[in-house]
């Protein structure tokens, strides 16, 4: 109703002036077919530009469709929306198509004209196509402002304030990184703000997770179990030559300095050659991790300890028995129960500082 307001509007002042800027007429024709150009040299000199657009189309995609999910109370499925929005656009490149990607603004309209199924975009793309070959001409009478007008009120309408204000008050990364990208979008081109923003997230990111939590764990005997607890949250006696720590954090290129550092202080510092660490926390091990891991065993095992573990998840020992961590590191080594892991690794320390010690945290001290 805006536009076509703002068309006889457009229309009566005409007469008086030139000044109002129109769309134009469009095309009355669907778009030719077209054989895409997949030389090497066009692939070379469009990738970079190219990969800018699909990322911020795939970027807007996943964007809009959480905007309105949120809206809506659906879950969406980001894989789907990539694999959509590739599909789509291999198929238009055959049709003299641009690039397309989920608009912000048209979606919005959708939804708030009461869209509720996938169908809605079909019906809407039927709507557009009989558009272009029945009325296209009257879009020569349809002036910029109205249509910009109509945009900026559904682009309005799709921030979400409340989600903004709460990442004002939370989070001083993720502020960092809206903050940032929010500038360099008015700066700077769109891509490169984009960019810029996937930059400072990986950073942080890394930054985050290069420093994982490695709390101390000890016996409680005061529990049932006998469950490992943190000493941090309550203070328990631990054993002089067994340290039990949880790395509660995947193990990686970015956080495995950090572990090796860990594990180097209570080698000095307390002066414990065997380490058990409770891998339940760990859900991915790659393969500068596992490299590193197997150095520091043998470090410990020169002067005669080791590095072990237990819990290991199912998926995390696959990927370490096929990678020879479990074999380098030796099979012994990974236990499945905290009491499978005591009582083997009390076999192998020292006796005499056993009957010297007051600590008598485990069954077998008894």
């Amino acid at each position: 109703i805006g536009m076509v307001v703002g068309s006889l509007m457009a229309l009566y002042f005409k007469q008086s002036t030139d000044s109002i800027k129109l769309v134009g007429e469009i095309p009355a024709h669907l778009p030719p077919l077209s054989m895409p150009d997949f030389s090497l040299k066009t692939i070379k000199s469009l990738a970079p530009e190219a990969f800018a657009v699909a990322l911020l189309g795939l970027i807007e995609a996943v964007s809009i469709s959480r905007a309105v999910a949120s809206k809506s109370n659906q879950r969406i499925d980001a894989n789907q929306e990539f694999i959509g929005q590739g599909l789509s656009n291999i198929t238009g490149s055959f049709f003299s198509s641009y690039a397309g990607s989920g608009s912000f603004t048209r979606s919005g309209i959708n939804y708030e004209a009461g869209a509720k199924t996938p169908l809605s975009a079909i019906f809407s793309a039927l709507l557009l196509m009989l558009i272009v070959l029945l009325i296209a001409p009257l879009t020569a009478y349809l002036p910029v402002a109205a249509m910009g007008g109509v945009i900026l009120l559904v682009a309005y309408n799709l921030v979400d304030f409340h989600h903004i204000k709460q990442v004002l008050t939370m989070s001083r990364s993720e502020t960092a990184i809206l903050l940032t990208t929010f500038f360099a979008t008015l700066f700077l081109e769109l891509e490169f703000a984009i960019y810029l923003g996937v930059i400072l997230s990986l950073v942080f990111f890394l930054a985050r997770t290069s420093t994982p939590q490695i709390p101390t764990l000890s016996v409680d005997s005061s529990t049932e179990n006998r469950k490992l607890v943190n000493i941090q949250k309550k203070p328990l006696k631990q054993c002089p030559q067994i340290k039990i720590i949880r790395i509660d954090m995947s193990v990686y290129f970015g956080s495995i300095n950090y572990i090796q550092n860990r594990l180097a202080r209570i080698v000095e510092n307390e002066h414990i050659k065997h380490i058990l660490i409770v891998s339940s926390g760990i859900n991915f091990i790659d393969l500068a991790g596992a490299e590193a891991l197997v150095i520091e065993n043998r470090r410990l095992k020169a002067i005669g300890g080791g590095l072990y573990f237990v819990g290991i998840k199912s998926s995390v020992y696959e990927f370490a028995a096929k990678s020879c961590f479990i074999h380098n590191i030796g099979s012994s080594h990974f236990f499945d129960t905290k009491n499978e892991a005591i009582h083997e690794l009390y076999k192998r320390i020292d006796n005499d500082i056993c009957t010297k010690c007051n600590a008598l945290i485990f069954k077998e001290c008894e």
